[in-house]
């Protein structure tokens, strides 16, 4: 006889609470929506209603929030309150400290002070990288057995030619002015000068006036395309032939990710946690200097089909989604138990 018995034991219930759609919060909601019974909280403002977020933490099992900051500060002090677990997701503005990009939290002032209290009070803080870690425990002071390391697991996406590549170098951004340094955006930019013969596009949503900054300095083999459809970016990742991540800060790199899976060849600085997601299968140079990005691209361009493929399969391996779903779904469990 065929058991048909179905476990009638209700989900957790857990508030999800994010103050952005982006893609990796997007991606953890569809992850866990089959193992928790999920209310999303997406703040937008400061203004918002302390009874409702109250109350709200008081009806769920579990608290999980994306980045330390205002949207996460009145619910984590409330779970501590009542006696309900706590997690954060943390590991980006949150604990970065680069005044020479004007960014992060942890230059001081209210923003650090907000931040750094809610990871505090939070139960149990996850880093996407082992980077992020070291970065939350020297710059908040958080003591390492309080932080796991979750890496992000990167969508499947089919590869393009590992022959032949367009002679594009390509990067990801949104361009506002704390990305020029942060992101690399500037640095991406001059180096074109010295590669006329290549095409050099870097896209992402045009958020200041900071695009005007780049187009001034830009050289005619630069193409910006502001925001394109997901379809228009994986077809880009698809056929052009290097992808350059020239950051001050990362807390993973879900962009210099998705590229390596769709055939481009990957040319990082030294910085953050790039290193931990490229491991051996790019090119490293140590500073965003524009000589440097060239050698670094010049040494990229020389990569053969096969090292296209292991970069490739370094990402298939180790950044799965189901991996991210399984580590993430158990952390959690284990934190309710």
């Amino acid at each position: 006889m065929e058991n048909n018995f179905v476990s009638d034991i209700p989900k957790p219930s857990l508030l999800f609470i994010h103050n952005g759609r982006t893609r990796f919060v997007q991606i953890d909601l569809d992850l866990l929506q089959p193992h928790f019974k999920i209310t999303e909280l997406y703040l937008t403002s400061p203004l918002f209603n302390p009874a409702r977020i109250i109350h709200a933490v008081m009806q769920h099992d579990i608290v999980l929030g994306w980045f330390s900051s205002w949207h996460t500060f009145l619910p984590i002090l409330a779970g501590r309150r009542f006696g309900k677990p706590t997690v954060l997701i943390v590991g980006g503005y949150d604990t970065a400290n680069l005044p020479e990009a004007d960014y992060g939290s942890q230059r001081g002032g209210l923003r650090r002070w907000i931040a750094t209290t809610t990871m505090r009070q939070a139960s149990h803080l996850i880093t996407n990288s082992h980077s992020a870690k070291g970065e939350t425990m020297t710059n908040v002071g958080i003591p390492a057995q309080k932080i796991s390391v979750i890496y992000h697991g990167v969508p499947p996406m089919p590869p393009g030619d590992m022959h032949q590549r367009q002679p594009i170098v390509l990067t990801v951004g949104n361009v506002w002015r704390e990305n020029l340094l942060r992101k690399g955006l500037l640095p991406f930019v001059e180096s074109a000068k010295f590669l006329p013969d290549l095409e050099f596009v870097l896209v992402g949503k045009w958020q200041d006036d900071s695009i005007n900054e780049l187009r001034n300095i830009a050289p005619p083999n630069v193409r910006f395309t502001g925001f394109i459809p997901e379809d228009e970016l994986r077809n880009l990742y698809q056929t052009a032939s290097v992808y350059v991540q020239a950051s001050l800060h990362e807390g993973f790199g879900m962009s210099v990710a998705e590229a390596m899976l769709g055939g481009c060849f990957p040319v990082i600085t030294n910085c953050g946690s790039l290193p931990e997601v490229v491991g051996s299968c790019g090119v490293v140079v140590q500073d965003q200097q524009p000589e440097s990005i060239v050698a670094g691209i010049y040494e990229a361009l020389s990569m053969s089909s096969q090292a296209r493929q292991l970069a490739r399969s370094r990402i298939l391996q180790e950044f799965t989604l189901e991996r991210r779903e399984q580590t993430l779904t158990t952390f959690i469990q284990q934190c309710l138990s």
